[in-house]
């Protein structure tokens, strides 16, 4: 599995999380117990640390979303923001704004590029 397949599950968590509030943890067991889940270390590790360090990643989105407010964001654009502000922050990586660019258009509702700045 590829660093982009590993990054979508990790969004995918990120995402489900925002849906439900359960813990990473608890959607790993629940994804496990109703079908054959193979998850990557790297996948759970990110979520694991998007959920971890949530308070300061969203203080980092709100200073930046200029003409947006967080209670406004979808939650596509909330998940895939959380994790690539993660991983430029405490992975040191920025290869992961491209694979989210590319997964925003996708999934998203409007353009990536109206949400930064």
């Amino acid at each position: 599995m590829n660093r982009r397949d590993q990054r979508e599950q990790a969004f995918i968590l990120i995402f489900e999380r925002t849906i439900n509030n359960d813990t990473i943890a608890q959607i790993v067991e629940n994804a496990g117990e109703s079908r054959d889940l193979v998850l990557s270390a790297f996948a759970e590790k990110v979520a694991t640390g998007v959920q971890d360090n949530e308070a300061v990643i969203d203080e980092k989105i709100e200073q930046n979303i200029h003409g947006w407010k967080m209670s406004r964001l979808s939650r596509v654009s909330l998940a895939l923001l959380r994790l690539a502000i993660y991983e430029m922050m405490y992975e040191y990586v920025c290869t992961c704004s491209n694979d989210m660019m590319n997964h925003y258009n996708k999934v998203g509702v409007h353009k990536w590029s109206d949400l930064i700045v």
